[in-house]
């Protein structure tokens, strides 16, 4: 197993790049603002199951197959910026109408969490960053490599729950003012569209 103070390093290094602006955390907080805190966890769960494919697929290879392989990254891509694609079209349309999906009540926890998972895992960069950051906390002089990767794995997704767990409950808080208003949930709505149409067309375009 790695020294505590190359862990520590990871852990802290970990809970920065969970801070930074990124997809995952304005995907959370979209989430948590628009149907509550509750919302933002079940996400913020799926998100994270997510990374428990990528720290596999760098712990056995398979994200290696990404790097080099353009088909499988745009294959994998696509499929994420359409499902993006089709979350956007469901805001837009509540948005419109006050109907569709806009309340927490018509998304039920599991919904919810199998779409943090989708989110991540067809994300392919992610992978491709995992393949990149883990491997630098891991060395053979500590023993095998595939259970270091695992552990270094766990450790992201810990310092993932704390830091998107934080953003659900601020942004669950921060939006359940706008939640009793039917303008300022359409208003939510059309944002949540907007965030997830970005959000799909930079994944489309995203290079290896």
């Amino acid at each position: 197993m790695p020294p505590f103070d190359a862990l520590l390093l990871f852990f802290t290094s970990s809970i920065l790049l969970a801070l930074a602006p990124g997809p995952d955390n304005l995907f959370v907080m979209i989430q948590a603002a628009q149907r509550g805190r509750v919302a933002g966890l079940a996400v913020t769960l799926g998100l994270c199951t997510g990374l428990l494919f990528h720290t596999t697929a760098v712990a056995f290879g398979l994200a290696a197959v990404f790097k080099a392989s353009a088909l499988a990254f745009n294959l994998l891509k696509y499929l994420g910026a359409g499902y993006l694609l089709y979350l956007a079209w469901g805001a837009f349309r509540a948005g419109d109408d006050g109907g569709g999906d806009s309340s927490a009540v018509d998304l039920p926890f599991a919904r919810l969490y199998r779409r943090g998972i989708i989110m991540n895992v067809t994300n392919p960069k992610v992978s491709i960053f995992f393949l990149a950051f883990l491997p630098q906390f891991a060395d053979p002089q500590y023993g095998p490599l595939v259970p270091q990767m695992v552990l270094l794995g766990a450790l992201f997704i810990l310092a993932t729950i704390l830091i998107f767990g934080g953003i659900s409950l601020l942004a669950g808080a921060f939006g359940a003012r706008f939640r009793e208003s039917a303008r300022a949930k359409r208003v939510l709505n059309w944002l949540a569209g907007s965030v997830f149409a970005g959000l799909a067309v930079k994944l489309a375009i995203a290079e290896r």
